[in-house]
Order: C-alpha cells, then sequence, then structure tokens
C-alpha cells in the first residue's frame, strides 16, 4: 500500500479542517516546506497537496509555495485545489508537481478532465470526488450537488480517468476511521481504476483493514500530524502492507 502523507495549505500555513469547514481550523506548521522535508526524511515518497485557499476562489493561490516543496525536496507531489483550466494544469506539471486532481470541475466542467486525460494522459490526471452521504460537494465542500459519487466516478471512467481520491467529508479530520465501506464499494465496483482512500484514518490498522479490503493508497492527514500515526510509524506500515 502506497502511504500519502497530506499537507492542506491556508495563507501559507500547514493547517488541517474538521469535516471540511473553514472555520474550525487547526494550525499544523508555521513552514509547510520544513514539513515536507520530515516527511521526505522519514523515507516516505509522495505528497499530497491541498492549496485550501484555491479551492474556496476557484483559482491557485499556494502555487509558488507548491512549487518551492517540489524544489527543495525530491517527493512525488500531487497537488489539488482551485484548478479550473488546461493552462494551470500545465503550470504545475512544468514546475515540479507530478500529478493534478480536478475536483469540482469534474462535476461542472467535465470537458476540463476530458481535455486534460487527452493532453497529458491518465497517470498525471487525478479527480477527487468527496462526498457526504454519498453525494458529491463541490467548492471547497462549501456546496452539495444531487450527484452521487458513484455516478460520478462512471462519468470519469468513461474519460479514461484512473486515479480517484475518494473522501467522505464527515470523516474528514476528526480521527474517527475511513468509510471503508463506501471505499471497498467504490473499488469493487470499478475494479479498473486506483481509489485513494481520504479521511478519517487514524491507526496503523486502519490502514491495514484498507489493504485487506483492497484499497492500494491511502492519504493521512491530521493523524500524522497529532501523532497517533507518526511519520516513523507510517513509513512502517507503508513497508509492511506493501
Amino acid at each position: 500500500m502506497q502511504i500519502i502523507p497530506a499537507i492542506d495549505l491556508k495563507n501559507q500555513q500547514s493547517v488541517r479542517l474538521y469535516q471540511g469547514d473553514f472555520d474550525q481550523t487547526t494550525l499544523i506548521a508555521n513552514d509547510p516546506i520544513e514539513q515536507a522535508k520530515q516527511i521526505e526524511a522519514a523515507g516516505l515518497t509522495r505528497l499530497h497537496l491541498v492549496d485550501l485557499d484555491g479551492a474556496k476562489t476557484g483559482r491557485p493561490v499556494n502555487r509558488n509555495l507548491i512549487e518551492q516543496i517540489c524544489t527543495e525536496t525530491n517527493l512525488k507531489v500531487e497537488v489539488g485545489g482551485g484548478i479550473r483550466t488546461l493552462a494551470q494544469i500545465n503550470g504545475y506539471l512544468t514546475s515540479g508537481v507530478n500529478r493534478v486532481i480536478l475536483g469540482s470541475a469534474a462535476l461542472t466542467n467535465p470537458e476540463l478532465v476530458q481535455q486534460a486525460i487527452d493532453q497529458f494522459g491518465n497517470d498525471q490526471i487525478v479527480v477527487g470526488i468527496d462526498g457526504k452521504d454519498g453525494r458529491v460537494a463541490i467548492s471547497g465542500w462549501l456546496e452539495e450537488s444531487d450527484v452521487t459519487m458513484a455516478t460520478l466516478m462512471s462519468s470519469m471512467v468513461a474519460f479514461g480517468v484512473v486515479n480517484f481520491v475518494v473522501t467522505d467529508i464527515e470523516k474528514d479530520g476528526t480521527l474517527s476511521g475511513p468509510n471503508t465501506a463506501l471505499l471497498t464499494e467504490l473499488q469493487t465496483a470499478f475494479p479498473t481504476t486506483e481509489v485513494i482512500a481520504s479521511g478519517g484514518v487514524t491507526t496503523a490498522d486502519d490502514l491495514k483493514t484498507l489493504a485487506q479490503s483492497g484499497i492500494k493508497a491511502a492519504i493521512v492527514g491530521r493523524a500524522m500530524a497529532t501523532g497517533d500515526l507518526p511519520l516513523a510509524t507510517l513509513a512502517e506500515v507503508a513497508a509492511d502492507v506493501s
């Protein structure tokens, strides 16, 4: 299993939200670059970055900081938040980012996803599907749609998307365990894809349960910051379940 530590960026700092609520923010680190270096030093190889300011405003806000992280580490970086155009995607992919995550655009502008897959390939384009009660949320989770997560995933698979970050908002930042049933259901329904688990991962057992359920990658955020899953443990689990 791939373990992907997460850093959420807001006002040039590393923070965590509770259930996607911008009013319930916890400061994790004043220096996200140093945090990324610590992740690399622990032996982990990937990093999940979310531009929270970008998700809220609909345009990349923390791009310079993200580029610095790419320059100063050898981590394989994936970025989401406020990415709405091919030019923005290209800007990230030509500045050290390995993969770009399209979230709200998958629902509001599916043509962009198709164009991005055609231009950049399905290895560099990831679709983020965030939801609550099985329905998709967009705009930094500020709006809830009537579209089910499975329906959106089906339409994206038809475009050639193979990598999906799936987040249950009600689990995100709560340290209450992942929604294994939802994640497994989607992975089983779309066996040609890779479902990347996001939200609620708290213990090494959570990660092992996901691996046993067929999930091949998981994002860890708050549990890493609180010490429930310190970097050394994440590196051990990554080796154990691989």
